[in-house]
């Protein structure tokens, strides 16, 4: 259980001035990204229904339902937040397809109230421990996509577990066993995503929960496997299916930060569609061109993209069918020039005009693709002149290779902010940023909450 001690080691001994200013600088864009996405995603209906779940359970009040305001047991504000988090699909992500932000983000802020309060610092420290040793983990199966397990259910619930536990102040032994239970909570599938079910969201929403629930757990004695990774039937034999390499997994802890690799992105759907969303938009505004002109389009991604989003079709949950379509991502961008978080609601969605152009578009897996980049795309584009446009991106913008600028990351969580359905004061949303981007001078990152939370009636 080596590789197991030494990520619990870090996770624990983790200072705050010995991370990288570009690992804090990368935390904090996590944190305002996943407001952001909570602001705009508390009155999506599904968020709506399961709020008013929560509400019916009761129970200690301990953390805050962000943007609703309502005090709940801590690990149910963390199944809620978490889930508002992920509700509108425009968080960060890291390949392949796994979503730290909107499951350790939620966990430590529950974690925080549950204790009375934690500093900046210490918050931005256990943040960066827990989607470290969750990104860590991950680098074991980078090649084989889970197999239809959920990564984020089955990876980022160490995250949400060690940000959690860390705040909660547990101790090297309980935090292996909170690690140890947390192996027999990881769980979720992608017939989720297939079907375009809200089951998507919940994912997150559940890894969350059991991060702080794990942590609980083993801070009041009950214990899991300690060879929760290595051992015969821990977490590589069950969900890492390439050859372990300790050296990847642990060589350079505390230097080498896989955090930074973390994608933001730029567009509110998946992240293996913003690249074809990237590409049809720069061809369009290199060309001039509208939805009249094209006669089709091709493209090609890799095998595990087109599983996830190759095809169109609406089912119960319009929203999620149309995140993770690459047809429709596609000929919403080539409709309206754009795709803004509005473009997934129903009515846009179901719009005549999108089911025309879906018709034009072709999607093909190619394995060479994919080699080059699990999110990479080819496209061609054929007019009814007969002119022909490619394009070739193998790294969305908002990569850590193509970053978004500062002041795209602020406009992103202000179009969140403008968008969602349960105002918050214009003031108290603007005063968000600077209170983010010097989270660490706070003495009390609780001070963040009442900010959060809307001053009308829900």
């Amino acid at each position: 259980m080596e590789i197991e001690k030494k990520l619990i080691e870090f996770a624990l001994d983790a200072k705050y001035n010995e991370i990288p200013r570009q690992t804090v600088n990368t935390a904090k864009t996590i944190i305002l990204t996943n407001l952001g996405s909570i602001i705009a995603g508390a009155s999506e209906e599904s968020c709506r229904n399961l709020v008013s779940l929560i509400k019916d359970w009761g129970g200690k009040p301990e953390s805050t339902i962000l943007v609703y305001g309502d005090r709940v047991p801590g690990y149910n504000a963390a199944l809620a937040n978490s889930t508002i988090a992920r509700s509108l699909d425009y968080e960060d992500a890291v390949v392949p397809g796994l979503h730290m932000g909107p499951v350790a983000f939620p966990a430590a802020l529950a974690s925080a109230e549950i204790v009375g309060g934690c500093t900046g610092e210490e918050f931005l420290t256990s943040l960066v421990a827990g989607i470290e040793v969750a990104n860590r983990i991950n680098l074991v199966n980078l090649k084989a996509f889970y197999g239809g397990f959920k990564g984020t259910g089955v990876c980022s619930i160490f995250a949400a577990t060690i940000a959690a536990g860390r705040i909660l102040k547990i101790k090297q032994g309980q935090m292996l066993n909170a690690c140890g239970v947390a192996l027999n909570m990881a769980a979720g599938s992608v017939q989720s995503n297939n079907d375009g079910a809200q089951a998507v969201q919940l994912v997150a929403g559940f890894a969350s929960q059991s991060g702080v629930l794990c942590s609980q757990m083993a801070q009041k004695g009950l214990t899991g496997p300690k060879n929760f990774i290595e051992g015969t039937f821990g977490w590589l034999t069950m969900f890492g299916r390439d050859k372990l390499n300790p050296e990847v997994v642990v060589g350079e802890l505390g230097k080498r930060f896989e955090l930074n690799k973390t994608l933001f992105k730029k567009f509110p759907s998946c992240g293996v569609t913003q690249t074809s969303t990237q590409g049809i938009l720069e061809i369009i505004q290199e060309n001039g061109l509208n939805d009249q002109d094209v006669e089709n389009i091709e493209i090609r991604v890799g095998p595990f993209a087109y599983t996830a989003t190759g095809h169109f079709k609406i089912g119960n949950s319009p929203r999620v069918n149309a995140q993770f379509s690459i047809p429709y991502c596609v000929a919403n961008a080539l409709l309206r020039k754009s795709s803004r978080l509005q473009h997934f609601e129903e009515a846009y969605i179901r719009d005549p005009r999108i089911l025309e152009i879906v018709k034009k578009i072709q999607i093909t897996p190619d394995p060479v693709v994919e080699a080059r980049s699990q999110r990479g795309m080819e496209m061609k584009v054929l007019t009814k002149e007969g002119k022909v446009y490619q394009k070739q991106i193998d790294i969305p913008r908002g990569s850590p290779e193509n970053e978004m600028s500062t002041e795209e990351q602020i406009a992103r969580y202000l179009d969140c902010a403008s968008y969602g359905k349960i105002p918050l004061s214009e003031e108290n949303v603007n005063r968000m940023i600077p209170l983010v981007d010097n989270l660490e001078e706070l003495n009390d990152i609780r001070r963040i909450i009442p900010l959060l939370i809307s001053l009308h009636n829900i």
